[in-house]
């Protein structure tokens, strides 16, 4: 029998470039403090958010991906036509087909790229770039455009105290590459579906006593118990992953975690026992939690204020629905 010819491997990948977009409307607390019985002062204390975005009118997941994504290619010396693959990591593009990647590759000149579309929640962007990771050092993809994109505009329900506050709009892009040296640690990932159902999109519109805004269901979630899971299990993931990657916490430049809630973030940093030098990921005080968008808007907006030392380490991890998560040691473009 023939043998197939094999795939040639490359000995690592890394991350190029990045590159974000928020949309241009601010809400601010007492905007929805009004509609939920409560205060600036109570969101602010709850979460650490003071604002968040929100689309336009007829601004779409598509277009926010799609600037996003253009700003990664920008930053890098990459043309559109060499990208492999796009992966758009998502759980609010509001139809099931055709997927949002697509649509998002072929908008960007990315004309003979593999797209789709994943669905992890807010691990989507670190589950999306471990398989980016794991494309390229197998030989299957080149460059791989990774996209964590949000509009929770039209799954939030405005009256829902536990989750109206929380959630806003954005996407964030990186531009992944082959690399001669190892650029993204080994992911660490997983989930817990016995926990499903803390975390959920509503089944029918009775259960909020709404008119319905359009088709799309709301979002639910037990703030308290994914509270605990987080503070509980996120941090022993997070020494997972350092210790797969051959490093400690003083080998760190910056911590990005996905913006879940700031107590979530202090009670971590707390735990890994962080040095002072370690710059930290708190994109959600003036972004509010975008679930996959946050990590990668989180990283851009470190960039962009020049925090963040070219070369240096950052840990990332995303975890929610599912209960998934997913994290990795990166090398900073």
């Amino acid at each position: 029998m023939p043998l197939l010819t094999p795939v040639p491997t490359r000995v690592g990948s890394r991350v190029i470039s990045t590159g974000s977009y928020r949309p241009e409307q601010i809400v601010t607390n007492d905007e929805i403090a009004a509609l939920i019985d409560s205060s600036d002062e109570w969101i602010r204390e709850r979460s650490g958010i003071i604002e968040r975005r929100r689309c336009a009118p007829g601004e779409s997941l598509t277009d926010m991906a799609v600037a996003a994504g253009a700003k990664a290619i920008a930053g890098s010396a990459i043309s559109a036509d060499k990208i492999s693959m796009v992966l758009v990591a998502t759980v609010t593009h509001p139809y099931q087909t055709p997927a949002a990647a697509p649509e998002v590759a072929f908008r960007l000149g990315a004309i003979d790229a593999a797209a789709t579309d994943l669905s992890a929640a807010c691990a989507g962007f670190c589950y999306s770039l471990g398989l980016a990771d794991s494309m390229i050092r197998a030989g299957t993809a080149e460059y791989v455009l990774v996209i964590g994109v949000e509009k929770f505009t039209d799954f939030v329900s405005p009256t829902d105290r536990g989750t109206a506050f929380i959630f806003g709009d954005g996407a964030g892009a990186v531009l992944v590459g082959p690399s001669d040296h190892t650029g993204i640690g080994p992911t660490i990932w997983g989930a817990d579906g016995e926990q499903k159902d803390l975390i959920t999109m509503s089944q029918s519109w009775s259960e909020y006593r709404l008119e319905p805004r359009d088709e799309f269901p709301y979002l639910q979630m037990s703030g308290q118990q994914v509270f605990r899971w987080a503070v509980g299990d996120i941090p022993e993931i997070a020494m997972r992953t350092l210790e797969a990657s051959g490093i400690t916490v003083d080998d760190l430049a910056a911590f990005i975690p996905h913006q879940a809630n700031m107590r979530i973030t202090d009670s971590i940093v707390r735990a890994l026992k962080l040095p002072e030098h370690v710059v930290i990921g708190r994109d959600i005080e003036t972004t509010g939690n975008t679930s996959a968008a946050s990590i990668p808007l989180a990283l851009d907006r470190l960039r962009q204020a020049d925090k963040l030392p070219s070369g240096g380490l950052a840990l990332l991890i995303g975890f929610g629905a599912g209960l998934a998560y997913a994290a990795q040691v990166i090398e900073l473009p």
